[in-house]
Order: C-alpha cells, then sequence, then structure tokens
C-alpha cells in the first residue's frame, strides 16, 4: 500500500511587508478575466515551450516571513523552473494582478512596490472596470511602462517571448 501526503491547506493568506493579509475571494468577473487572460498567455507559452503558467493560489515566498505573495497569475521561464518546489521560491519572470475595487491600492502600490524591490522583470496591472491592460518592465531598478491598452487594441510582452495580447479577448 503505498500512502501518499498532501497539504490541503487552501490560504488565500499574504504576507507583505511583514503583515499578514487577506483579502475576500474573487467575485466572477475577476475570474472571468483571470481565466480569459491565463488560457492566452498559457497556449502561447505551451505552443512555444517557454515555460509555465501559474494561477492564483500558490505562494510566491521573496522572503520567508517577510513577502509572501499570491499573484492572480505567474510565469517562469523554462530555464528558472528550479525556483518552483511545492510553491514559487524566488521571482518569478511575470506576475499579474486582477484589480478588484477593494484591492485597488494593494495591487497597484503595494504590491507594485514589492514586485519592483525583488525585481521582478514584468508585472501587469490588469483594470476590469477600464477595460485596460498595463505592463511594466523593470529598467534601471525601476518598473516602467512597456504596453498599454484600454478598451480595444493589443499589449505585447517584453518577457513572454512572442506573446501579444488583444484585450477584447481578456474581457469578454
Amino acid at each position: 500500500m503505498i500512502t501518499e501526503t498532501l497539504e490541503t491547506d487552501f490560504d488565500l493568506t499574504e504576507i507583505i511587508n511583514g503583515e499578514e493579509s487577506m483579502g475576500p475571494s474573487p467575485f466572477d468577473k475577476h475570474q472571468d478575466v483571470v481565466f480569459n487572460l491565463a488560457d492566452i498567455i498559457r497556449r502561447h507559452v505551451r505552443s512555444n515551450k517557454l515555460g509555465k503558467v501559474y494561477l492564483s493560489p500558490l505562494d510566491v515566498i521573496f522572503e520567508e516571513g517577510i513577502n509572501r505573495v499570491q499573484p492572480d497569475i505567474l510565469f517562469v521561464r523554462k530555464e528558472n523552473l528550479s525556483i518552483v518546489r511545492g510553491w514559487v521560491r524566488g521571482v518569478p519572470d511575470m506576475v499579474c494582478e486582477i484589480v478588484s475595487p477593494w484591492s485597488y491600492e494593494r495591487d497597484t502600490l503595494v504590491k507594485r512596490d514589492i514586485y519592483e524591490r525583488y525585481k521582478v522583470p514584468e508585472y501587469w496591472i490588469v483594470l476590469p472596470e477600464f477595460m485596460s491592460v498595463q505592463i511594466l518592465t523593470v529598467e534601471n531598478d525601476k518598473y516602467k511602462l512597456h504596453s498599454v491598452a484600454a478598451i480595444e487594441g493589443f499589449v505585447t510582452s517584453k518577457v513572454i517571448e512572442g506573446l501579444q495580447v488583444n484585450i477584447t479577448e481578456v474581457f469578454e
């Protein structure tokens, strides 16, 4: 008989700058946007064998007990997959936050500062209320706007080679 032990906790708690924090579970619109965008990114990543795409809740541990976050979507290049050990223990290549009205300050200021501090190469901020996608990339240790579109148009990734996203598909 083979016995396997699995951790079954489903914990939405994050640790942000040393403080435990937990927001409410997301609404259906948030989930629709997460799945639409993750599907677009995942199909591109898989067909080009670029790495792996993950969805929340999956802990990204920058510093144990200091900063442990759960981005809505994240991408790790195949050459960096060694950081994925149960959870992500290190810096993913891309993180994405789908901003809810209650999470605006947390996602656009607090988490942005954390991602910038640890030099996450690319940070996507998705604002469903404005049908907007902003892609920030690190340049000289600071985030700079790389690509943006609102209502219609395309955004392009600097980190996920060849990825161009029609944002109308994200918000349908």
